[in-house]
């Protein structure tokens, strides 16, 4: 099996997980009452938090709490599963790529959702261009080069096609077929690493749990700061983005094949 399958058959199976699914409007709604009116939480909602007028200061306040919410639970888990006999005593390889994988598409539709983009993952799961969308998501996380340029000349053409929506599910597929394939590949080879480095840890009993989860944790909540760090960086968590005199700065054209170092 190639980098590139394996990852996606990774992402395939922590779709398809309970609980992985975050629904945009109730994780906004949630996050969001009891700070803002009821009208700015529905413009939220049915637009973005910065076209409410949310500030990006404020967003990055939740952000920071989702992702410490986040790194908890995976890294919980992961100790656990490094006891050998514990929970997943199917303390495989594969099994503990799906766990995060799960726990990292929980992490991306958050920030997703805080700095304005689209629902990504619907009731019937996840389509090709969804798959697309989380890939080159991750890959950011991952540290893969061509991923960040990717997001960037999204979110522009959305902004262009779209009246400052990011509906870009529809442009992934058409336009980054071959680029989300590269991305696949290289992060396939780097949480192959990762998940390989963890099941050494659990030879040895409670010493490899701890292991474990610190591996987890010094990977995780990294790779989930680093996505933070891109999408607080794009117009569409700028609440000026949204006001009529705003002139967008020029996006310099990006060579989407370049060699996506990670």
């Amino acid at each position: 099996m190639t980098n590139e399958n394996s990852f996606e058959l990774a992402l395939a199976s922590a779709a398809s997980l309970p609980m992985v699914k975050i629904d945009r409007e109730l994780y906004l709604r949630k996050e969001l009452k009891g700070a803002y009116t009821s009208d700015i939480v529905d413009i939220a909602v049915r637009k973005n938090p910065a076209q409410a007028g949310i500030s990006l200061e404020e967003i990055d306040k939740i952000a920071v709490k989702a992702i410490k919410f986040e790194t908890t639970k995976v890294t919980t888990i992961s100790a656990a599963a490094g006891i050998p006999g514990g929970i997943a005593m199917a303390a495989t390889i594969p099994a503990d790529i799906v766990q995060y994988t799960g726990h990292m598409l929980r992490i991306v539709q958050k920030l997703v959702y805080l700095y304005g983009w689209d629902e990504l993952i619907g009731d019937d799961g996840i389509d090709d261009e969804t798959t697309g969308l989380l890939t080159i998501f991750m890959g950011v996380m991952f540290g893969v080069r061509t991923a960040t340029t990717t997001i960037a000349k999204l979110s522009a053409s959305a902004a262009v096609h779209a009246s400052k929506t990011i509906a870009a599910k529809s442009l992934t597929k058409t336009l980054y077929y071959p680029v989300v394939k590269k991305i696949a590949a290289a992060i396939g080879v780097k949480m192959t690493k990762d998940i390989f480095a963890k099941s050494i840890s659990k030879v040895i009993p409670v010493i490899g749990a701890v292991a474990s989860g610190g591996l987890t944790y010094i990977t995780f909540k990294p790779m989930a700061n680093k996505l933070k760090k891109h999408l607080a960086g794009l117009n569409f968590c700028n609440v000026d983005f949204y006001k009529d005199d705003y002139i967008a700065p020029h996006v310099e054209d990006v060579d989407l094949d370049e060699g996506e170092g990670i």
